[in-house]
C-alpha cells in the first residue's frame, strides 16, 4: 500500500479544520435577531423530527455519540461541505448574472503557484491519469475580455487524493493559479481526475454506512475565477458520461458544469473548452 492511500479521515479532517480557521473570515455582524431566528428554526426542525419519528433514547444516544465523534475526528468541515454547502451556495448565488457556481468543498488551499497562460499544474514525473488541457476565456457580462483574471484550479489525483490532505503527495501537486492573457484567454495543462469516495473510515463514513448511502463524488475540477472589480466564481467542472453525475453525495452537479472532453488527434490526451463570465461588483 502506498503512503498516499493511507490517508485517514481524522488526518484529512484536522487539516481541513486548520485550513478553515486560517482562510475564512469570521464576522460579528450577524444580529441577535438573525441568530435567534436561524438557531430556533434549526432546533425546532430537530425537535419536530424527534416527535414525528418517535425517536427512542437508544437512537438519541447513538446520535450524541456520533456528534461527539465528528468533533473528535475533525470532520465537521467534511460533513457540512458534503451535505449542507450546496444549499448555501444556491441561496448565495440565486440572483447572480454570471457563470454557474457550486460548492468549494473542504480541500481548497489559497496562494497556489502562479503562472501566465498557458500553464501546467505542478505534478509528479510519473503522475497517473490521462493528460487534459482545459482552455477558454474569461469575460465580463458585457462580453469584454478580462486581462489578468485569476483562474485558480485544484483537483484530486487519479487515486482520488488531494495534495496537502493526504501523505506522500508533493505540496502543490495539481494545484495552481493561471493568469489570463490580453484577450482574457487561459490554457491549463493537467490530468483528468477520477471519481473518488469521501473519507469513510471516520464518523461521516459511519453515517453513510448506517444509512445505506454511497460515498462517491464524480470526477471534477475545482476552480475559483476572479478579476478586479468583478465577483469571484467558485465552481466545479465535471465530465460527461462520468460516474455519479446523477447521485453525487455532495449534490453539487449542475448541467451547465458538465464538460465533454475530446481526444487530441495526436493521441497525447484530451482537451476541452470552458468560458467563464464574471459579474461586476455592485
Amino acid at each position: 500500500m502506498s503512503v498516499e492511500t493511507q490517508a485517514t479521515a481524522a488526518d484529512s479532517g484536522a487539516k481541513a479544520t486548520e485550513r478553515f480557521r486560517a482562510n475564512k473570515s469570521f464576522t460579528s455582524e450577524v444580529t441577535t435577531e438573525r441568530v435567534n431566528k436561524l438557531a430556533s428554526r434549526a432546533i425546532k426542525a430537530l425537535v419536530d423530527t424527534v416527535v414525528e419519528e418517535k425517536v427512542t433514547y437508544e437512537e438519541y444516544n447513538a446520535l450524541k455519540a456520533w456528534l461527539i465523534q465528528v468533533g473528535e475526528t475533525g470532520e465537521w468541515p467534511l460533513f457540512l461541505d458534503v451535505w449542507i454547502e450546496h444549499a448555501v451556495e444556491e441561496v448565495a448565488n440565486e440572483n447572480r448574472e454570471s457563470s454557474k457556481g457550486t460548492i468549494e468543498g473542504p480541500y481548497y488551499v489559497p496562494n497556489s503557484p502562479v503562472q501566465q497562460t498557458p500553464g501546467t499544474l505542478p505534478m509528479r514525473e510519473d503522475e497517473p491519469g490521462t493528460p487534459l488541457v482545459l482552455h477558454g476565456k474569461v469575460t465580463s457580462v458585457d462580453g469584454n475580455p478580462l486581462t489578468g483574471a485569476k483562474v485558480e484550479i485544484w483537483h484530486a489525483d487519479d487515486l482520488g487524493f488531494y495534495s496537502q490532505f493526504a501523505p506522500g503527495i508533493p505540496e502543490w501537486n495539481l494545484r495552481g493559479t493561471i493568469l489570463t492573457d490580453d484577450e482574457g484567454r487561459y490554457e491549463i495543462h493537467t490530468v483528468q481526475p477520477a471519481p473518488y469516495q469521501i473519507p469513510t473510515d471516520g464518523a461521516c463514513g459511519k453515517l453513510i454506512d448506517a444509512a445505506g448511502w454511497h460515498a462517491w463524488r464524480p470526477a471534477h475540477l475545482h476552480l475559483k475565477v476572479s478579476a478586479e472589480n468583478h465577483q469571484l466564481i467558485t465552481t466545479q467542472l465535471y465530465f460527461q458520461a462520468g460516474e455519479h453525475l446523477t447521485d453525487d453525495i455532495a449534490s453539487a452537479v449542475k448541467p451547465e458544469l458538465i464538460l465533454d472532453p475530446q481526444d487530441v488527434t495526436d493521441g497525447s490526451g484530451r482537451e476541452v473548452g470552458y468560458d467563464f463570465v464574471l459579474a461586476t461588483v455592485n
